[in-house]
């Protein structure tokens, strides 16, 4: 597949995918609404990047203009599709849940109807580690039931997985999910916690610390997150012969759709990632210990077998590593000296 359109192109990891295609001699066109959920500047210096690129073109456009993305995609000649676009963040879904039903699930929709009408031959949509909801059997596998989310953001990303299996069904459209864990990197973005926590300690404020630290988080570097994005486009989804309708397995189907986690199957403390972020700034952080909000849960931890034996990829970055890199990263984007 020479030719993908990424949506969500100017976000974090739509960004660092479209590079990583483009490396490999690939032509993206990206989508974006670039819209103001978080600092737009942030987004256009990306896009800035990709733009400099030969094999890059933008559109700007919203999800939710179905004719508007019908267009794009009869003249687009896509091969295949990966779907990052969405309105992401769990604690803004409780104020503002319409932006999720225009995006993850209007927007979902007329994606799977661009992808049917089309001809593309694979779709990889971001879901997320969120649709495990309230489920405590850790590591979370794939293979698990996940009826209870305690979010509105994660039930509309349980409802893309939904919506995606109706289309693999129905119109033999191959798709596959990936479930995001608490991805993390340089040019990330500034609702996440290790963006807040730095900002506020390199500004002298004190940090949130939510559930009195006792959160722990499966973070993700996002060299790994592109890697396992990239390796399951070249995948096409298939039907898996051995599934039983009297004992259905989730992460997989009679049509050809499958589901895989992505994250570092190491799960860490928020503690202890604040401690390498106060290692790497060389600032001690003023912390605020809160209780935990609504819609969070305490813990996340990947079960990465599937994606292992599909293609051959387990995510290794260490974690202080990783803060290495965005630190460096957040010095020079802001110019903060080291």
């Amino acid at each position: 597949m020479q030719r993908i359109l990424v949506t969500g192109a100017a976000g974090f990891i739509g960004s660092h995918v479209s590079h990583r295609l483009l490396d490999q001699g690939r032509q993206v066109v990206g989508l974006d609404n670039l819209n103001d959920y978080y600092d737009p500047n942030l987004k256009l210096a990306r896009l800035g990047r990709l733009q400099s690129r030969e094999g890059f073109s933008f559109e700007r456009l919203d999800l939710a203009d179905g004719p508007g993305l019908l267009a794009l995609f009869a003249r687009g000649a896509f091969d295949g599709v990966i779907h990052l676009a969405a309105q992401a963040g769990v604690r803004y879904s409780l104020k503002n849940p319409s932006a999720y039903v225009q995006s993850n699930l209007v927007g979902f929709a007329n994606i799977l109807e661009g992808c049917r009408h089309y001809g593309i031959k694979h779709l990889v949509f971001a879901s997320s580690s969120s649709v495990y909801g309230a489920n405590t059997r850790v590591p979370f596998s794939v293979h698990d039931n996940v009826d209870h989310p305690m979010s509105f953001y994660a039930a509309t990303k349980k409802a893309n997985e939904l919506m995606a299996h109706s289309y693999a069904n129905l119109f033999r459209l191959p798709v596959s999910g990936l479930r995001f864990f608490t991805v993390y990197g340089p040019w990330g973005r500034p609702d996440m916690a290790l963006f807040l926590f730095t900002r506020a300690m390199l500004a002298g404020e004190p940090i949130d610390v939510f559930n009195h630290g006792k959160m722990r988080r499966d973070f993700t570097y996002i060299d790994d997150i592109v890697e396992g994005v990239v390796r399951v486009l070249d995948r096409v989804a298939a039907p898996d012969p051995s599934w039983r309708g009297d004992a259905p397995d989730p992460s997989c189907s009679f049509a050809p759709y499958r589901l895989y986690n992505i994250g570092n199957n190491q799960p860490v403390e928020l503690m202890e990632m604040i401690t390498y972020l106060e290692e790497e700034l060389g600032i001690q952080a003023t912390k605020r210990f809160l209780e935990l909000q609504p819609g969070d849960v305490p813990a996340t931890y990947a079960d990465i077998d599937a994606l292992a034996e599909a293609v051959d990829f387990r995510p290794r970055t260490p974690l202080r590593e990783g803060i290495r890199r965005f630190v460096a990263w957040y010095r020079d984007y802001y110019k903060v000296p080291g």
